[in-house]
């Protein structure tokens, strides 16, 4: 077995579980990962190719020399032939360059003694690509993916408009390479797509005398692409110009050793395909097993059985939850077994829920009588069919209206706009799930003290994105005054209300999949407030909400120190893994 391979089997649980997350923000968005581990791994395959250490050298082969001569002579030639122009003179490699130790038989050329860069062309004006076949596909930056061409959504010419850039065409026996936006990306081209036309945002390196795969390599490798980098020009577009493209430097193999390192990086990158797939579907497994398993904790009829399911996972629990996707799935189940009265034992001695939603009314009354609001229309008993599941005894169900002062939302007019005075949040200070007076606007205090009581923010309410993002509660803890925009809720307390308890209740799966039911909208969903205020929340008793409370604060505690405990092994395994890299090429 070679040095590679052995590098890439003795090291296979670094390059498998060397993973970076690519973070999402926003309620109930799609956190993917990154198998940072293998990408790396695939670099460095690269990078051992066109430092000669991937394949033994034969001290047999006819050396690069002897094909640099050759290419030479075929230059000389065409030029002879008026086949081609002489071409502009290319600067000798100076030492600073040759960055790498070249193995024998080996030379340094730079990319323009032995191949021509030409660009492609944008549309004509006037003239548009379109989405039915015709003889002439457009190839764009979007379509060249994974080292080649995405064939499924080419977007095509019409014959007048390939008659006017004909001339702009790529040839299956080119490479292609990325010039505007996404930089260096190499490929090549099908054999079905041989001749077609290519956008301005890319160009064709047409050459000869060399291994075309050997050299769509070569130029992917980091050696490679940093040259790419540092030559391109830093515009509001970043642009790698043509010339720059041609003076990079090569390190250049014997012909026959360009074959030998085509068969090996393939079988490798084949390899590290296997490796990728494993991975995918070790993940896929593991979170369809941790989201069966405390599926069956929410589900549990009986106490009994709740304990069983239990079991079942405490007994596996440090191989169950090793990933952040599995910790988040174990927070949400805590949530919703928090507000299905699961959590935490029923007292019998405690007072009933309905003592407490009698305080709450109570209070309102004396907030009507106050004058800072008015009385609600009695909203419909909530139906059997409108209850999610099935409540402990001493709980009750109510709407979310009823167990506050008031659900309610900013102003609906456009407020003034001031240099100081009251700080004016959008959802862009509150979607991180807490108040951010950063780069706020403001409006003027008049404005704000001519605000309906319900329409100014106060310690212990809750705040509740309704649009975009929406589903975010946000609880007000600070003294500071403020307003809000018309797209975020603002639930008013009571003494009473169960603030506490209704955060993490919005928090729960049940409470944002009764928000997506009820939004409305089509290119930006809004949460109705009368549908908000008709909520469907299960009550427990006032003494148990405070058991529930801590419960789930102490639980989502451990959670966060277990997401410490992975993100601090995560990083170990990327640094294991680079510093793997760094032995291998130095």
């Amino acid at each position: 077995m070679s040095d590679t391979h052995l590098l890439i089997t003795e090291n296979i649980d670094v390059w498998t579980t060397a993973i970076k997350k690519r973070s999402a923000t926003g309620r109930g968005s799609n956190k993917k990962i990154e198998l940072a581990g293998i990408k790396k791994l695939r670099e460095l395959i690269l990078e051992l190719a066109v430092r000669g250490q991937l394949v033994p050298q034969d001290p047999n082969d006819e050396p690069a020399s002897v094909l640099l001569e050759k290419i030479a002579a075929e230059k000389k030639q065409l030029i002879k032939d008026k086949k081609i122009k002489k071409p502009k003179s290319l600067p000798e490699i100076d030492e600073d360059e040759k960055s790498l130790k070249l193995p024998n038989g080996w030379e340094w050329i730079r990319l323009g003694n032995f191949a021509e860069v030409k660009g492609g062309k944008r549309l004509p004006k006037g003239h548009v690509l379109v989405n039915y076949k015709t003889p002439y596909a457009y190839i764009r930056v979007t379509d060249m993916k994974e080292g080649s061409i995405n064939i499924n959504r080419l977007l095509y010419l019409e014959g007048q408009t390939q008659e006017l850039i004909k001339q702009y065409t790529i040839s299956k026996s080119d490479l292609y390479i990325t010039i505007a936006g996404t930089i260096g990306n190499i490929g090549t081209i099908p054999d079905e797509l041989d001749g077609m036309n290519l956008t301005e945002n890319a160009a064709k390196i047409i050459f000869s005398s060399v291994n075309r795969l050997w050299l769509k390599q070569s130029l992917s490798a980091s050696f490679s692409q940093r040259q790419f980098l540092e030559k391109t020009n830093q515009l509001a577009q970043p642009k790698l110009a043509l010339h720059r493209i041609l003076s990079s430097v090569i390190a250049l193999p014997p012909p026959a050793e360009q074959h030998r390192i085509v068969t090996k990086v393939d079988e490798l990158m084949a390899l590290c395909d296997q490796l990728e797939q494993q991975t995918e579907a070790s993940i896929t497994a593991h979170k369809t097993l941790v989201e069966t398993l405390l599926a069956t904790l929410s589900n549990s009829e009986t106490p009994a059985a709740f304990k069983q399911n239990w079991t079942k996972i405490a007994e596996h629990f440090d191989t169950l939850f090793t990933t952040e996707h599995s910790i988040d799935q174990l927070k949400q189940t805590i949530l919703q077994l928090a507000v299905m009265g699961k959590l935490v034992p029923q007292n019998p001695n405690d007072e009933p829920a309905s003592v407490l939603l009698e305080k709450i009314a109570a209070e309102k009354e004396l907030l009507i009588k106050d004058k800072k609001i008015k009385k609600q229309k009695p909203l419909p008993e909530i139906t059997e069919d409108e209850k999610p599941f099935e409540l402990p005894c001493g709980w009750e169900w109510s709407n979310l209206s009823d167990i506050l002062a008031l659900v309610t939302d900013g102003d609906h007019q456009a407020p003034p706009k001031s240099d100081s005075g009251i700080p004016f949040l959008v959802i862009g200070n509150l979607n991180t799930g807490t108040v951010s007076f950063d780069s706020c606007r403001y409006v003027p205090t008049s404005y704000f003290e001519n605000l309906d009581w319900g329409r100014k923010p106060t310690e212990g309410d809750i705040l509740y994105t309704v649009t975009g993002s929406y589903g975010i509660p946000i609880k007000v803890t600070s003294k500071k005054q403020f307003c809000v925009q018309r797209h975020v809720a603002i639930l008013k307390s009571t003494p009473a209300s169960p603030i506490q308890y209704l955060n993490f209740l919005f928090l729960a799966k049940y409470a944002f999949e009764y928000a997506t039911e009820i939004a409305t909208g089509i290119a930006q969903k809004t949460v109705p407030l009368t549908g908000l205020r008709k909520m469907p929340i299960a009550v427990p008793p006032e003494m148990e909400q405070h058991r529930i409370v801590k419960k789930v604060e102490e639980l989502m505690t451990l959670c966060d120190q277990l997401k410490a405990r992975l993100n601090e092994a995560q990083t170990t395994q990327l640094q294991l893994a680079n510093t793997i890299v760094e032995q291998a090429v130095n």
